[in-house]
């Protein structure tokens, strides 16, 4: 019963590795990488530009991706891309932005339009990135709007794939051993 639309004749592309929620909706121009998943409740519009969702990337409950469209000002408007190994907690809002490789991304966060956040990064809950930031690798950022806290230690840095390996774990779960009640 997932909600998979097609938009303009665009259509989500993704293997069957992919766990899609039945609960998700995900609309138009959103490709996603092997062993991805996406959980209950997630919203991904990519019907005014494309989203990209990485390899064994994560995106939890109540999640909301969208982009911006492409316009005088802003030719490329702003996609969103979210790299490899990545984890976006519970109730996140990302938009238009580029997430590289193993970040996680706190519950409840709100990455915003022209952000890069560069590979190797933790971002605590209820963070605020306001537009065009750039949150360099290897650094903790809190706050809104968000402040580079400190270095990662290394339990840290190994801990942010551990966590795109659990979830990986995880979906394989969902699509192996979880079957409807109804």
């Amino acid at each position: 019963m997932t909600s998979i639309r097609s938009y303009k004749g665009i259509s989500p592309s993704f293997d069957d590795s992919v766990y899609i929620d039945k609960t998700s909706v995900i609309v138009g121009d959103v490709r996603l990488g092997k062993d991805a998943s996406i959980w209950p409740l997630v919203s991904a519009r990519g019907d005014v530009n494309h989203i990209v969702i990485g390899e064994r990337t994560n995106i939890q409950d109540n999640s909301v991706l969208h982009v911006t469209h492409k316009n005088n000002d802003n030719p490329d408007g702003y996609p969103l891309v979210i790299g490899n190994d990545v984890t976006v907690g519970h109730k996140v809002m990302l938009h238009g932005c580029i997430i590289e490789d193993r970040v996680l991304v706190g519950m409840g966060t709100i990455i915003l339009d022209g952000v890069v956040v560069e590979s190797d990064v933790m971002i605590g809950a209820g963070s605020l990135v306001p537009p065009n930031k750039r949150l360099e690798s290897g650094y903790l950022y809190v706050g809104s709007p968000v402040k580079q806290a400190r270095p990662l230690t290394d339990k840290e840095r190994a801990f942010l794939q551990k966590s795109a390996d659990n979830y990986v774990q995880n979906k394989n779960d969902y699509m192996h051993k979880v079957h409807s009640i109804r």
